[in-house]
């Protein structure tokens, strides 16, 4: 059993204290997010819980892995935000569990790496390829399109995540409704509404 001292805030307090470049991702990526204005955020694949421990005020974030971190679990039914921070390139029936998520989610927010859209690209050269560890490659295309197919549009690009990381990009998808008709890139991450037959 657990010693009853070594629990998530404990954690939360460990990483706050000891990890600076944890804290500028984990603000960075608050920041992408903060225009949803979650309150109930489940970070999928948290890892140590950095995400968690740097959380805006008012924001209850549950946290689960399939590594033995400390852990909140999975507490609600539903979410107004989901997070997959560096997960989506290491999930086997990528189908299945994206369709999971946006069953228990108003909005998806993920970092991933994106091939370059380079003439004189060579994908075994490219620095995120990793047999065994990386199952997929996306481009901007595929991965609205993966989830368009579950009912949810591409809102907001973030490219590059935070430098240095290269060729890493952020993206939040939201749960479609009728009036929204899509969304054009934009490399400084802010809304861009798509205009109609664009």
């Amino acid at each position: 059993m657990q010693h009853p001292i070594y629990n998530i805030d404990y954690w939360d307090t460990m990483i706050r204290q000891n990890s600076s470049t944890a804290k500028e991702i984990a603000e960075t990526r608050w920041d992408f997010v903060s225009i949803l204005e979650p309150k109930v955020v489940l970070d999928y694949g948290c890892g140590p819980g950095w995400f968690r421990a740097f959380a805006l005020h008012g924001v209850q974030v549950d946290t689960f892995d399939l590594y033995p971190w400390p852990q909140t679990g999975i507490n609600h039914d539903h979410y107004d935000l989901i997070t997959l921070w560096d997960v989506l390139e290491h999930v086997e029936d990528l189908d299945q569990f994206v369709s999971d998520l946006c069953s228990k989610a108003d909005n998806i927010a993920l970092t991933t790496p994106i091939l370059p859209n380079e003439a004189t690209f060579e994908l075994k050269k490219w620095k995120h390829y990793k047999p065994g560890e990386h199952l997929h490659y996306f481009t901007v295309e595929s991965l609205t399109e993966l989830f368009a197919k579950h009912g949810f549009i591409l809102i907001k690009i973030g490219d590059p995540e935070c430098p240095p990381r290269s060729d890493v990009a952020s993206f939040i998808f939201a749960k479609k409704s009728d009036d929204q008709r899509g969304v054009r890139h934009s490399a400084s991450g802010t809304f861009v509404p798509a205009e109609v037959g664009a």
